[in-house]
């Protein structure tokens, strides 16, 4: 099993194939939809990975620029966009902190199972450089603008479960005003075979030995939308 970074640096593929089985119900489109209108809207998505967030929300919106800080995800994403014929989309690489737009360009700014790593790979710098991703974030925004921060809440469980690593990060959120929406972002893969060898590839071999046990090719999963509009 890779380590996360080693995934984002070197196994895009088979992280866009995990990530293609998840939420197969379709609770995130709907779940963004309530805190946000797309209609129109240009859009901002940081830490944008392969792009499947890219990709669900482009034909809802006037534009979408994603960027993510690993050129290796970054080119499997814009790989992806090119195939959907869509031609309202930018790709590139940058930090959560330094993107590359103008002030003030964006109504909606996303970022999808990425942006705690301002934290978790933060050292003992994070809470400066969670304060510099969302200061980054109220530039990027035009007045009235909505920021959505989507975060795990456990994968294996049905039951909403904060993580123990990312509490510090979510008690940081919740001080600086993010709501939280709780969903189930299940995962369905095409047989137990790919289950266990996707679930292993990324969540570990405990993870995917409990897929095996049950022999059915489901994961149930539950992640968190911290949202917050900002000020008119």
């Amino acid at each position: 099993m890779p380590t996360e970074r080693e995934v984002y640096e070197r196994h895009a593929e088979m992280y866009e194939r995990l990530i293609g089985f998840e939420d197969h119900q379709g609770n995130l489109i709907d779940a963004i939809g309530r805190c946000f209108r797309f209609n129109g809207a240009d859009v901002v998505e940081s830490g944008a990975g392969t792009g499947r967030l890219t990709r669900l929300l482009a034909p809802h919106v006037n534009s979408i620029r994603a960027f993510d800080a690993s050129a290796h995800m970054i080119e499997v994403a814009a790989d992806h966009l090119r195939r959907t014929r869509l031609t309202n989309w930018v790709t590139g690489v940058a930090d959560h902190r330094r993107l590359p737009v103008d002030d003030a360009c964006a109504d909606l700014y996303l970022s999808g199972w990425s942006f705690s790593y301002l934290d978790t790979w933060g050292g003992d710098a994070w809470e400066q450089a969670l304060a510099d991703g969302v200061r980054e974030i109220e530039c990027v925004l035009r007045p009235g603008g909505t920021a959505i921060l989507i975060e795990t809440l456990g994968t294996g469980t049905g039951t909403p479960v904060e993580p123990p690593h990312l509490a510090r990060y979510f008690a940081w959120l919740r001080a600086a005003g993010f709501e939280l929406i709780p969903i189930r972002t299940d995962y369905r893969f095409a047989s137990v075979e790919e289950a266990v060898e996707l679930v292993g590839f990324f969540f570990g071999e405990e993870l995917a030995q409990q897929v095996r046990l049950r022999n059915e090719p489901t994961l149930p999963e539950c992640t968190g939308l911290w949202w917050k509009r900002m000020k008119k």
